[in-house]
């Protein structure tokens, strides 16, 4: 369980099967929330400026891209 930032709703949250900067949405307002912290679970509005801020690096998923790119 979470709590979404936006309405203060309790959000209903895999916490195994999600990963630092996953988007949800809350059921109760519609707001658009990040993960940005896996323990303790926490959400923050996507279009805070601090959303950005817990987004998944671009890194070996970029190189794979590329690579599967040469391949064609």
């Amino acid at each position: 369980m979470a709590i979404c930032s936006e309405c203060e709703a309790e959000v209903d949250v895999d916490e195994f099967d999600v990963d630092r900067g996953d988007q949800l949405s809350c059921f109760e307002c519609g707001a658009t929330l990040v993960v940005s912290e896996l323990s303790p679970l926490a959400l923050v509005l996507a279009d805070d400026e601090s959303a950005s801020d817990f987004e998944e690096p671009a890194g070996e998923d970029a190189a794979d891209d590329d690579e599967n790119d040469e391949r064609d």
